[in-house]
């Protein structure tokens, strides 16, 4: 089933080639430009990035003192991994 527009109109480029979006819902776009000059914009939404909690980075730090100490298991056997 197509989707219908829900609002249509005319834009000029300006002289420093810029097109200009009324009434828009997001501030950011993806743009994807093609051969025969077709422009589609999809809004995105940016999001702070991935961050580490404070508890994973406290026990990564452990984990690394406790290897600089020599406190270490015994090695992990990954040959059925192997190709």
């Amino acid at each position: 089933m197509p989707l219908t527009a829900v609002r249509s109109y005319d834009t000029k480029i300006d002289v420093k080639k810029r097109i200009t979006l009324r009434s828009s819902k997001y501030e950011y776009y993806h743009v994807e430009e093609f051969e025969d000059g077709r422009i589609v914009l999809e809004p995105r939404e940016l999001v702070a990035p991935f961050e580490i909690q404070a508890e994973t980075l406290s026990m990564m730090d452990s984990a690394v003192e406790n290897l600089k100490k020599g406190i270490v298991s015994e090695p992990v056997d990954l040959t059925e991994f192997e190709a």
